[in-house]
């Protein structure tokens, strides 16, 4: 298997807060673990993945990731740090779910979680979340990490000083892409698909979000925003037209 990406995560001071936001803009489902300030969403969009929400600690900003799926995420780990990445949380086993975190070579923490690499999304229309990106400082050497621990597929380009790889990361899970930071700093950033950016973003502000990046072209047929949720997270939106 080509390890697939099967579940983001919003990581913020307030996950409460976050999720009341995104129930309200998204029409996406929550349900909070028992005794546990985590929720996990449920998107029922039909498609796309799921994901979480989490509680930073303290002194650690609002950051984004999403988990690749492998049955041996040991045995990934292993190799991560054989081509330079850091441990940041080893394999941990919970009454839900085994997972573990690392820091790649470019300051992006990229979690691991143990599975067969199936999909579970419920039906529904609401909007999906089926793209990640991974931005750092040198996105040629990220290509050659992914490329060489997940067997990822990248097809890279430059245009316009622009540095972009496209990545086909397998099975149903999202698909992503690994470019350039602007600011060189590393993040990764979540990306749900809508039918009309400028109404997510206006609907994202009234309920307390930040847009950070008005809409933009970024080939003939897709544009990209981004907004900053309540508790300063991150996410992107994006819109496919023939």
């Amino acid at each position: 298997m080509a390890n697939p990406v099967t579940w983001f995560e919003l990581n913020g001071t307030d996950p409460e807060q976050a999720s009341k936001f995104y129930s309200e803009l998204f029409g996406w489902h929550t349900q909070w673990m028992p005794e546990s300030s985590y929720a996990m969403i449920d998107t029922h969009a039909g498609k796309g993945i799921n994901g979480g929400l989490g509680k930073t600690q303290q002194g650690q900003t609002p950051a984004s990731t999403f988990y690749a799926e492998n049955p041996d995420i040991q045995k990934l780990l292993d190799k991560a740090e054989s081509l330079g990445a850091k441990t940041v949380v080893p394999v941990t086993e919970t009454d839900m779910v085994t997972f573990a975190l690392f820091a790649d070579p470019f300051g992006n923490a990229i979690g691991l979680v143990k599975g067969d690499g199936s999909v579970r999304v419920s039906e529904g229309g609401n909007v999906p979340v089926d793209w990640f990106e991974i931005s750092c400082s040198e996105p040629q050497k990220a290509w050659d990490f992914y490329r060489q621990l997940f067997g990822w597929k990248i097809e890279g380009s430059e245009a316009g000083g622009l540095v972009h790889g496209s990545v086909d990361a397998g099975g149903a899970g999202a698909q992503g892409g690994i470019g350039g930071s602007p600011d060189g700093k590393p993040r990764v950033t979540i990306y749900a698909a809508v039918d009309d950016l400028q109404k997510y973003l206006e609907r994202a502000e009234s309920l307390g979000g930040t847009v950070t990046l008005q809409p933009m072209g970024v080939d003939d047929h897709t544009s990209i925003a981004a907004f900053r949720d309540p508790q300063g997270t991150e996410f992107g939106l994006y819109a496919y037209k023939q």
